[in-house]
């Protein structure tokens, strides 16, 4: 039947590897599955529309606390959005704090790389800049 699916077909059909399949349903993400008779997961559509949400949210850099309360949301259709609006809101904040560091952390490198005089480690500017960090 076109409605049960093994784990292995899930796993190519949503990009996910086995493992973490079977890890999203031991913590939680994933209600468990039907089984067969010999024990077995058997996965419907509604699984695998679950299973591209989590990988989806995951690309974006959801936490897996934000996941769950976001689809704890989509079981509630006809609530506000706020909530999902907040959680996405401070999702967009880490990032934005992220990129400014990763924005600092790539000037820092490219000075170093720019002042270095690329002639022998004693007069490194690379080496220099890490050895007297923190002093």
């Amino acid at each position: 039947m076109k409605d049960q699916l093994s784990i292995g077909r899930v796993a190519e059909i949503v990009r996910m590897n086995v493992p973490t399949i079977r890890y999203y349903e031991e913590i939680g993400l994933m209600p468990a599955v039907l089984r067969t008779e010999n024990n077995r997961r058997i996965y419907k559509q509604a699984d695998v529309r679950r299973l591209n949400f989590i990988r989806h949210a995951r690309e974006l850099g959801f936490d897996l606390d934000s996941i769950r309360q976001l689809l704890t949301l989509t079981g509630l259709p006809d609530e506000p959005c706020e909530e999902a609006d907040q959680i996405a809101r401070a999702h967009l904040t880490d990032v934005e704090h992220k990129m400014a560091r990763l924005a600092a952390l790539r000037k820092e490198l490219r000075a170093m790389i720019e002042n270095s005089t690329h002639g022998r480690i004693r007069e490194c500017r690379v080496i220099e800049v890490l050895s007297n960090f923190g002093k």
